[in-house]
């Protein structure tokens, strides 16, 4: 069996399973290219491995399963004109349709910080394992980028308005909060994590396994929060949105008016493009969502936004990022609509057939 280990991401058979192993730390598994593309490369062969009944994703890292892509160096690449500069999504994003479309079992073990890149490797596998340590966001509209890596396909899926708080707000959430808007379908301690493992590579269906070792993570705090949710994130107008939160009254007004100046920091732009995302996406395949978000990320990399967003919050820590437009009145009436029909100079995004 062809071993595609790179000393960042390590693949090992365990029994029935073929094991991922997400093996960046000090980065807390943010995912580079080479990753991306061992990893391809690697559950490709297992999908012909008749000795692998199943796949398991998981981590060395005691903090991480994967805290998102190497932005840093997506900002740098950028910066410096590299033509190579959207083969990281490009590939990104055929990986998480490769998930999604898997022949056999694939189960994430998300111990850990999952953002950004680490929801495209796991939210799309059938089986999502969490902890007391999972911690769940996509960001991104905080660094002037947008929930990709399928944030389409899967926040326009999530009950009532809850897709589109988490995209406009890039709210985080632990473990109760993931099952209740579905990202995670178990939740084991993490004590038990190594247990589960080991159980799950002696079987050929990691189903009973995971209901066998399934625990009550305990109430969401979300759920006490969907009514104004689903009240007040109505609409593909996020000024409107923003408004509402603005002039809510009652019990509710303290949240609201938190949650409308946390949005009034991130870029106008970036949270225009989320809302949109969600409001199209649950109508699109999951192919349909990951054209459009290549679409949408070779506009963004061609733009201001992204850029000022990664210096104020990762270089120069200001946090006082300059948006353009710094308010979403400024923003031209075709300008989110250009990010999802403009079609990239290298083509749309095109996948092998299944």
């Amino acid at each position: 069996m062809t071993d595609h280990s790179t000393d960042e991401i390590r693949f090992e058979k365990r029994g029935r399973a073929g094991v991922v192993i997400l093996d960046r730390p000090k980065a807390l598994n943010a995912l580079t290219l080479p990753m991306v593309e061992a990893m391809q490369r690697q559950i490709d062969a297992w999908k012909a491995d008749a000795s692998i009944a199943h796949v398991v994703l998981t981590s060395s890292s005691e903090k991480a399963f994967c805290a998102g892509g190497d932005i840093r160096r997506i900002h740098d690449m950028g910066k410096a004109g590299d033509p190579a500069l959207t083969d990281f999504f490009h590939e990104e994003y055929v990986l998480n349709r490769t998930i999604h479309r898997y022949p056999k079992p694939f189960t994430s073990l998300i111990d850990g910080i999952c953002m950004g890149g680490g929801v495209g490797l796991s939210a799309h596998a059938p089986f999502r394992v969490g902890s007391e340590k999972t911690l769940f966001a996509m960001p991104e509209v905080s660094i002037g980028f947008f929930p990709d890596v399928g944030g389409t396909h899967m926040l326009s899926r999530m009950p009532g308005e809850t897709g589109a708080y988490l995209a406009m707000t890039g709210g985080r959430l632990k473990a109760a909060d993931c099952l209740h808007v579905g990202f995670l379908g178990h939740f084991v301690p993490s004590a038990r994590m190594g247990d589960l493992l080991a159980a799950l590579c002696e079987v050929d269906d990691p189903t009973p396994v995971l209901a066998a070792f399934d625990q009550d993570p305990g109430v969401a705090p979300l759920a006490a929060a969907r009514g104004a949710i689903d009240r007040l994130f109505v609409g593909d107008d996020a000024a409107a949105i923003l408004a509402r939160l603005e002039a809510e009254t009652g019990p509710d007004a303290a949240w609201a008016r938190a949650t409308a100046a946390g949005i009034r920091t991130k870029s106008p732009t970036s949270v225009s493009v989320a809302l949109h995302q969600v409001r199209i996406g649950g109508s699109l395949s999951f192919e349909e969502c990951m054209r459009i978000e290549f679409r949408i990320v070779t506009h963004i990399l061609a733009g201001h936004d992204f850029y000022e967003g990664v210096r104020s919050v990762l270089i120069d820590r200001d946090n006082a990022p300059d948006w353009r437009p710094a308010r979403f009145e400024e923003i031209a009436p075709d300008a989110i609509e250009a990010h999802f029909t403009t079609v990239p100079a290298r083509g749309d995004l095109a996948f092998a057939p299944v």
